[in-house]
């Protein structure tokens, strides 16, 4: 088995290492949308799992959201007690998690104090998220993903 490239190897170890039940998988046509993601992967639009990373009174934010929603910033300022929220730029989303721009995976994420699960992904019995390249997934529960990312479950998607 050839070993996975690096950025995706960094997800897989903290799945190792924190002992997460999941499905990591590689999917050839590539995953670089949320709804390329879903028709790749065979799930429902909001079962995909968008990781956007905000800037919030400076500081880096990611934000968890279905990918059939829309985040919403001033949702996510507020939930990060912040004055204001806005889209990361490309440099800045590599600096906060380490992933390229469109292959974000939400952990690890070592320069990222908050992170919020928008609440509605905790519905379903198991959500994809980015796996670290536009070309993978992992298949989870949103328990775990809440519990792996530390992350705070609130309403942050645009009504």
């Amino acid at each position: 088995m050839r070993p996975w490239p690096e950025p995706v190897e960094r997800v897989a170890a903290v799945l190792r290492e924190r002992g997460v039940h999941a499905r990591l998988e590689e999917f050839a046509a590539g995953t670089p949308t949320a709804r390329e993601a879903a028709r790749a992967v065979g799930c429902e639009l909001e079962e995909i799992v968008k990781s956007i990373v905000l800037v919030c009174d400076g500081r880096p934010v990611l934000a968890l959201v279905p990918g059939d929603r829309r985040a919403d910033p001033a949702k996510i300022a507020a939930a990060a007690a912040a004055g204001y929220a806005r889209v990361a730029s490309s440099d800045e989303v590599f600096a906060a998690t380490g992933f390229e721009p469109g292959a974000v995976a939400p952990f690890p994420a070592p320069r990222v104090g908050t992170i919020l699960l928008e609440r509605t992904l905790l519905r379903h019995d198991v959500v994809w998220i980015g796996g670290g390249s536009p070309r993978h997934m992992v298949g989870l529960s949103p328990a775990e993903l809440a519990r792996v990312t530390r992350a705070l479950p609130v309403d942050i998607a645009e009504a």
